[in-house]
């Protein structure tokens, strides 16, 4: 009771994207279990601006900094709100929570459990029956029949007993029978007009509803147990009481609420009949294609993202979603939601990593070992800004199996001369190494190209290939990354499995890297995105490495996006390089020799990729096959961009399920299974090797 005192004081209330955060004066009212606001204090004998009813209310501190914090009412109304410090946050969240809990249980204590609570959906009727009708004002919830049947007064509720658990499973039956019902009539309402299958409130009920029956399924799971340890005087060794996988099937709801089934055939877009009709991948050609870098053209496609911003809009969606996940779920085979979508494909990410090739091409000058180490780390910590657009939280298209991508660079040798010693001026360039021709006996040209090529060479699980390289400077990088997905309550965790080697063939020296794990932060307010995890790069041939730690945001204070690093020595164990910052801002770099540079990567040079039209792109190059996708997403209809995704997952699925049935194996086009990993068909080593081989012999 001593901390039941009411309190007050100014905090920050984030509004929308256009606002932003205001200062607001606080009430928190105990006695009525109510957190008000008002304008400013002078107003505080007022109607508030806004109340919150804390009875059953969720509060949360933010993991994005040390002062957030929000208050998700039972209603689905949430306040997100800002303290000056921790301590001050600190202050609130303990105030409301113990409020909160006193008067969820005041709830609990006064109200006895409802016996049974039924939905049905009222008559359909025809078009002009009222039931259909519907006054645009008209709450979605008064169009369900909810039938609240009471105990009779005085009649208490009798003590479960163990043997009663059969009655209770099938009551539990009965209910689920009955939300599956529900669903089911949510699902067939139509996707226009006044009452839809995407209505906030039906979803909102759709998304409760199933949260209940999964909870209600535990909770009978443990009882089970319980009843199990009551007959045998003890539970069975090894047995333990966990959640359970959610028991409605996630493949038939996570469909953004819309139906299950497409419209009949006649009444598709042309663009989506035409994407399912694209022939089985087997049957069309899969050798490999080679790319003329002439016949691609400077990108001129410049698709800026935007923040998804605070998702107030979208909020149903989320909580359908998250109703259906566990913690610690594989979101593998999950379809989330089209609007968290950028424009661009997985494939094309890990391209847009390539973004300064002057940066990457002058890994292969340094005269030194430790210069080469070090240039290499240089490149990999500037990549990931142009790659990952910086901290926006959208994820890429998931490719489907058998998607490619090209592109290509060119960048003036002159820019590369200068950019190793104007960039990096803690070390001077290295004498150029010219060569009189490439390998393929073309005449040596003023600019360098670098190549790359991308290809999904698995579905379940999901791993990309991707290969890039300079001919005419003898380096080029093999990759392959699974990415897996996981569940982590406020956020969603991504892990990078896979390795990556540069060869750089002039100096006979691989280097060996890995990819940091992925954070979406803060995904039912303004969503966000940070790196972690600790990736290191090795050099066997040197005796270089690499340690690099991406920090996550601490609970308390701490910066965003924070990344430190070293270069080591290993025979020695001497550090000859330290690094630090922000990897999407400013790094600092120190040197054995006492000196210091800065990258601001904000301001560093984006070299614009070069890719073919879409006419002369193959049917399963990215951004030919996911177009209508994208155009949708840039026009803003989100539901005929999810129709598109929704065509190109479906036929995905039904060509899996055929391979199952014929047992046919899936041919890969650039990448070939090498161990646990995949290795681009014909890779730089392999060509100047054969080169070296010819002209041996002819000497």
């Amino acid at each position: 009771s001593d901390h039941m005192e009411n309190i007050y004081g100014y905090l920050m209330k984030y509004t929308n994207l256009v606002t932003g955060w205001q200062y607001r004066f606080f009430v928190l009212n105990n006695d009525a279990g109510l957190l008000e606001y008002f304008v400013n204090e002078q107003s505080r004998h007022l109607k508030p601006r806004g109340t919150l009813q804390l009875a059953g209310a969720v509060i949360s501190p933010s993991d994005e900094d040390s002062h957030t914090f929000t208050v998700n009412a039972a209603s689905g109304e949430q306040y997100k709100l800002r303290a000056t410090d921790a301590k001050e946050r600190q202050h609130w969240v303990s105030r409301l929570q113990i409020c909160t809990q006193h008067h969820t249980e005041a709830i609990g204590k006064n109200n006895p459990p409802l016996k049974s609570r039924s939905f049905s959906l009222a008559s359909q009727g025809s078009a002009n029956s009222p039931g259909v009708q519907r006054r645009p004002s008209q709450n979605a919830v008064s169009f369900f029949n909810v039938g609240h049947h009471r105990l009779p007064a005085g009649k208490r509720v009798p003590i479960m007993q163990p043997d009663h658990l059969v009655d209770v499973r099938e009551m539990m039956s009965q209910a689920e029978g009955q939300q599956r019902d529900l669903i089911r009539s949510i699902e067939c309402l139509p996707v226009s007009g006044h009452l839809t299958s995407l209505d906030q409130d039906l979803l909102m009920l759709k998304a409760t509803s199933m949260a209940t029956m999964n909870c209600l399924n535990d909770c009978f799971h443990i009882l089970q147990l319980q009843h199990a340890s009551q007959q045998k005087g003890s539970l069975p060794a090894g047995t333990t009481i966990s959640w359970l996988e959610p028991k409605i099937s996630l493949a038939n709801h996570f469909k953004n609420g819309a139906a299950q089934n497409f419209p009949a055939e006649i009444n598709k877009p042309a663009s989506v009949r035409e994407e399912q009709s694209i022939a089985e991948p087997c049957e069309l050609t899969r050798e490999p294609e080679e790319i003329n870098p002439d016949e691609e053209l400077e990108d001129i496609c410049d698709d800026k993202e935007d923040d998804l911003g605070a998702v107030e809009e979208q909020r149903s969606v989320i909580l359908h979603l998250l109703s259906q996940l566990k913690l610690g779920m594989d979101l593998t085979r999950v379809v989330l939601p089209t609007f968290i979508l950028e424009k661009r494909s997985l494939l094309e990410m890990y391209a847009d990593f390539m973004s300064h090739p002057d940066l990457f091409i002058a890994i292969t000058n340094g005269t030194t070992p430790e210069e080469r180490m070090i240039r290499f780390v240089e490149y990999y910590l500037t990549s990931f800004h142009e790659g990952r657009k910086g901290a926006i939280a959208k994820k890429p298209y998931n490719p489907i199996i058998g998607e490619t991508f090209h592109c290509s660079w060119r960048m003036p040798k002159s820019d590369v001369a200068a950019d190793a010693g104007g960039n990096f001026p803690a070390h001077s360039p290295s004498e150029h190494v010219n060569l009189s021709k490439d390998v393929e006996g073309q005449a040596e040209l003023d600019y360098y190209t670098v190549k790359f090529v991308a290809e999904q060479v698995s579905h379940h699980p999901p791993v990309s290939g991707f290969y890039a390289e300079c001919v005419e400077r003898k380096m080029c990088v093999n990759a392959h990354v699974w990415t897996k997905s996981k569940f982590l309550g406020m956020s969603i965790g991504v892990t990078m499995v896979g390795e990556g080697i540069l060869s750089l063939l002039e100096h006979g020296e691989e280097y060996t890297f890995s990819l940091p794990c992925a954070y979406a932060r803060s995904i039912l307010t303004v969503p966000w995105v940070e790196l972690g995890g600790k990736v290191n790069i090795n050099c066997a041939k040197t005796g270089y490495s690499a340690s690099i730690n991406f920090h996550t945001k601490p609970f308390y204070g701490g910066k965003l996006h924070r990344v430190t690093g070293e270069v080591k020595q290993n025979a020695t164990n001497t550090v000859v390089c330290r690094v630090q910052g922000e990897w999407n801002s400013v790094l600092e770099f120190t040197y054995s020799n006492g000196e210091t540079k800065y990258v601001d990567l904000t301001k560093l040079t984006v070299t614009r990729k070069r890719v073919r039209p879409l006419e002369k792109q193959g049917p399963f190059e990215s951004r030919r096959l996911w177009q209508h996708v994208t155009e949708s997403l840039r026009d803003g209809d989100i539901d005929k961009a999810t129709e598109h995704k929704r065509a190109l997952e479906e036929r995905q699925r039904n060509e899996e399920r055929l391979r199952a049935e014929t047992e046919t194996p899936w041919c890969t086009k650039y990448f070939l299974k090498d161990g646990d990993g995949w290795v681009y068909h014909k890779p730089l080593w392999k060509t100047v090797s054969a080169a070296q081989t010819q002209q041996t012999d002819t000497n």
